[in-house]
């Protein structure tokens, strides 16, 4: 994440799991996006700030510190 504009939105992915865990299947529905430059989901997952466990998206330890530092 090179910029503030697709931090910001990483931040509200993490903070829509962390208001509680959702099916993974919701998640891609409401975070799609046909832009290659604009990766959410995927700065998201590799960054370590969510994770899918039994088809549901958590937000992860690293993803709730980065919420609490926004």
């Amino acid at each position: 994440m090179t910029t503030d504009a697709p931090r910001a939105l990483v931040l509200d992915l993490v903070a829509f799991v962390a208001a509680r865990p959702r099916p993974h299947a919701e998640v891609m529905e409401a975070w799609r996006t046909n832009c290659p430059r604009l990766t959410v989901w995927e700065d998201a997952l590799e960054a370590g700030l969510v994770r899918v466990q039994d088809g549901l998206v958590h937000a992860t330890e690293a993803g709730r510190r980065a919420l609490a530092a926004r």
